[in-house]
Order: structure tokens, then C-alpha cells, then sequence
């Protein structure tokens, strides 16, 4: 899973949005320059012939896109523990003794649709 994924932003779309600077002014600025320029704005993306090359975060923007992701991979989680769950729940009920009876007299009632379809986990 991609960082983009998790945070349903498209990296195009979001680069279009960030201050940009031209690689040849990082060279003429330094190092001390860029982080300026970093420290104002929390994140610079870098240009090579004006197509994005690469973005720089300070460790405020860094931190925080760090813990949403987190906080998304728990949510993630959550929910396929919930799922797993629900799965083994019906499995169970499948694998107990009575279930190939259950499941023959389903099969062999007849369908009382009365003019309705039924669909659905309780049909």
C-alpha cells in the first residue's frame, strides 16, 4: 500500500499545490538557504526543467503525514478484524454438526416469494 493510497491524495494533483523551487536555485541558495525556505513554507517540492524531482518536509510535516498513516493502517485493521470475525462466525456455523441437515431442509422447502424478491444475508 502506497502512502498516496492511504491518504486518497493523488501525488500529481498534491504537487501542483506545493511552493516549488528550481533546482538551480537550491544550488545557488545551499543548504542553508533551502531550509529557509523548508522552515517557511513546511515543505518545498524541487524542480529539474520544471517537472517535479523531489519534495522536502520539515519534521513537523514529516510527523504528521507519518501519523495519519498510521492512524489510517489502525483503522485498516480494525475493520479486518471485524470482517475476520463476521467470517469465522459463519464459518462456525457451517462446521457445526446440524449444519448439512439445516441446510438440506432449506434447500428442500419451497420458495415463498408471495410476488417479492428476497435477497440478502437473512434470505
Amino acid at each position: 500500500m502506497t502512502l498516496s493510497t492511504t491518504l486518497d491524495v493523488s501525488p500529481p494533483d498534491v504537487l501542483t499545490q506545493l511552493p516549488r523551487t528550481p533546482a538551480s536555485d537550491v544550488k545557488k541558495l545551499g543548504w542553508r538557504g533551502l531550509m529557509k525556505l523548508v522552515r517557511r513554507n513546511g515543505k518545498t517540492v524541487i524542480t529539474n526543467h520544471d517537472e517535479p524531482e523531489a519534495v522536502i518536509l520539515s519534521t513537523e510535516e514529516y510527523a504528521e503525514i507519518m501519523r495519519l498513516a498510521q492512524q489510517s493502517a489502525a483503522k485498516t485493521e480494525s475493520a479486518l478484524r471485524a470482517l475476520r470475525q463476521r467470517f469465522d462466525l459463519r464459518l462456525a456455523a457451517l462446521q457445526a454438526p446440524d449444519a448439512g441437515e439445516r441446510l438440506r431442509a432449506v434447500m428442500r422447502a419451497p420458495a415463498r416469494l408471495e410476488g417479492k424478491v428476497k435477497a440478502g444475508a437473512s434470505h
